[in-house]
């Protein structure tokens, strides 16, 4: 059956939601024509192989009712994670660390800005309990609509400078919502500096060391301007605040150490995840730190829940190609991209680092030059990518030995037999991860 192009689906659904929205002058009605509208454009566009249908049905449902993400909450308890990293990671641990005890409605496809986090409501309408993650820049306005009772902030360093902006413009954003909303329990990571500043202006505050690899955007106060001073895992600024006190890092409630999770009254729970990194060792901490103590789920229930985690979008997935086995890791940014590399096997057969520069990925690639590619030891690595000529120019600065195959199958194809490591940006990531598998189908079929 050939079915027709979505965007002529499109103006006939747009025509549909305007009838339906001149239609529905109750409250109620509109949400639910809302809803009825956006399921039509979903089911378009998985029909027509245009995507998922996690963003569409959104976007379609708030041009009929404004109001929908705040009728969606419908006043159900909400958690809203965010940061530069790990946001994905950590809302599927927190979610799986509820589920022991209650159902709980999440956007676990990734789609973290206004138009997802409404699919997802939509999706999960019967759910006693809410999910979310959300981009940085969108927090503000989620928050505004949803009231959340919990706010897990993880990191905050630089992005898509294109898209986000300078970072401290960023942190004073987030300020100024958690200030405006006493109400909110902050879960925060003490060890990074920004974390720190938003979770100042915070009535409620749950401490969390889970640790802070990147250090790029930790050099100044953004609240007196004078430097960091980091010493042993610790940190405090030069410059004291206006009102005298000083800023510096808080003592955590919650650790995270090599041994396990040491909780609030200083018992150490041992921590093994089915996810590798330390990063992830963090995420888990804030996500059983938010479990016990925003939603009272008990500290051994919700630590179980977030090692049963064994994949994230496949983000950290293996794929047998042939007579390859390919590991895949996405990175987005430099921090990211730093603690990526921290999981590359050095006893690999081959290395593919691919980068594109898509909206999604940040057209602007100036952080190569922020990432330490400087240590892959013997590896082959092989450039690849929409803007794999730009990546081999960061690697050639770096003294790299590489080649440059810009198809990313080619590339690892182009390696040795064995096992490949893969790290790739975000639309880099989706696309090869697609390409393999339908490698993967053709082969089987044949």
């Amino acid at each position: 059956m050939k079915f027709p192009r979505l965007s002529t689906l499109v103006p006939a659904l747009a025509t549909t939601a305007a009838a339906a929205t001149a239609a529905a002058k109750v409250p109620g009605l509109r949400t639910k024509a809302a809803i009825g509208i956006a399921n039509l454009a979903t089911y378009a566009s998985r029909a027509t192989g245009r995507g998922s249908g996690g963003m569409i049905g959104g976007l379609i449902a708030e041009k009929i009712d404004p109001q929908i993400m705040k009728n969606l909450g419908g006043g159900r308890p909400v958690a809203i994670v965010t940061g530069t990293n790990g946001k994905s990671t950590t809302t599927r641990m927190l979610t799986s660390a509820l589920r022991s005890s209650h159902s709980v409605a999440t956007n676990d496809g990734g789609d973290n800005m206004d138009a997802g986090i409404i699919s997802a409501l939509m999706a999960g309408r019967e759910a006693s309990h809410i999910v979310l993650e959300c981009d940085e820049l969108h927090v503000p306005a989620v928050v505004d609509r949803l009231r959340p009772n919990c706010l897990v902030l993880l990191n905050l360093s630089r992005d898509q400078l294109d898209r986000v902006g300078e970072i401290n413009k960023i942190e004073r954003a987030l300020r100024d919502c958690v200030a405006a909303h006493p109400e909110l329990t902050v879960v925060a990571n003490c060890d990074d500096v920004l974390v720190t500043s938003i979770a100042l202006a915070a009535k409620n505050v749950v401490w969390v060391s889970a640790g802070a690899g990147w250090l790029g955007d930790s050099v100044s106060c953004p609240r007196t301007g004078g430097h960091i001073i980091h010493n042993n895992g610790s940190w405090k600024a030069a410059k004291p605040l206006p009102d005298g006190s000083a800023f510096a890092r808080p003592e955590p409630d919650w650790t995270i150490t090599d041994a396990g999770i040491t909780d609030s009254s200083g018992h150490t729970h041992p921590l093994s995840l089915q996810l590798p990194g330390r990063a992830n060792r963090g995420n888990a901490t804030q996500a059983v730190a938010a479990a016990v103590a925003c939603f009272d789920i008990p500290v051994e229930k919700a630590i179980s829940a977030v090692e049963s985690v064994d994949d994230v979008a496949g983000r950290y997935s293996t794929l047998q190609l042939g007579d390859r086995s390919i590991h895949l890791l996405l990175a987005k940014n430099p921090a990211g991209w730093q603690e990526a590399m921290s999981m590359v096997d050095r006893s690999a057969d081959g290395l593919v680092i691919a980068v594109n520069g898509q909206v999604a990925d940040g057209e602007d690639l100036s952080w190569l030059w922020d990432v330490q590619f400087e240590d892959f030891g013997p590896l082959k690595v092989i450039a690849s990518g929409e803007r794999g000529t730009d990546l081999a120019v960061r690697l050639t600065y770096a003294e790299i030995d590489h080649d440059l195959v810009s198809d990313m199958v080619a590339a690892i194809e182009a390696c040795p037999a064995g096992n490949i490591e893969v790290l790739a940006n975000y639309t880099a990531f989706r696309d090869l991860k697609r390409a393999l598998e339908r490698r993967i189908a053709t082969e089987k079929e044949n």
